[in-house]
């Protein structure tokens, strides 16, 4: 079993952090390990933000509803990862995704009052949760305007990459196709051309219902290359 140190110097929060703060940390904060079994809720859409959950062990399934829609997005996350971090603040701290184990897994959870003083207590933590929350909120204001302005293949591109973490796996979106359509303006006889061509590429396997997305760095290559 990894020591409470090595625990946190997985997470990106603690990145780059000393030991000695760490060990002072260590003291002073209330961590609060959780265990779910295969297929357990973590957190549900709607539910209040009042904790930065970190996975510490196993995965997690990670599905997010686009509202009014029949379309979701869901993603695998590994140990160590994070999630919750950019809504515990701001005008809506309600969860946008249902968060599920896959097989067992443990969560390390911080309060929000005791995430602050984290924040704080050292400029590392400050830097570290800035540059996490500033990534997410650069991919928002791209996927917006690939929406408006891309081709077909860039509107799939940052859609997909905006709504998954850069390290997720077995990325698949379950939809029905006028929905999914619509979400992306774009015709259906364009949409299921797009399709096949990203299928040829490899970085797409489709069903009427379902997309399974092979290969996240060439959707981040679309991304990246309309910047």
């Amino acid at each position: 079993m990894n020591s409470m140190y090595e625990i946190l110097m997985d997470l990106p929060l603690f990145q780059g952090v000393s030991r000695d703060k760490l060990s002072e940390l260590i003291e002073k904060t209330p961590f609060h390990f959780l265990k779910f079994g295969d297929g357990e809720e973590i957190v549900a859409v709607g539910g209040a933000c009042t904790h930065v959950k970190f996975i510490i062990s196993g995965e997690v399934r990670m599905e997010i509803p686009c509202r009014n829609l029949r379309v979701r997005v869901g993603e695998t996350l590994a140990a160590p990862n994070v999630f919750g971090h950019d809504y515990l603040f701001g005008r809506r701290t309600e969860y946008p995704y249902d968060v599920y184990s896959r097989g067992d897994c443990g969560i390390l959870q911080i309060s929000k009052p005791d995430f602050i003083n984290i924040l704080q207590s050292d400029n590392i933590f400050l830097f570290n949760i800035l540059n996490m929350l500033s990534r997410n909120s650069q991919n928002n204001v791209e996927e917006l305007r690939s929406l408006s302005y891309g081709s077909i293949f860039e509107r799939f591109a940052f859609f997909v990459v905006s709504l998954t973490q850069h390290n997720a796996k077995d990325i698949r979106l379950t939809y029905k196709q006028k929905d999914l359509c619509a979400l992306l303006g774009i015709q259906r006889s364009s949409f299921i051309n797009a399709m096949d061509k990203m299928k040829e590429m490899g970085v797409i396997n489709y069903t009427l219902s379902e997309i399974e997305v092979l290969d996240r760095r060439i959707l981040l290559d679309l991304v990246h290359s309309t910047e």
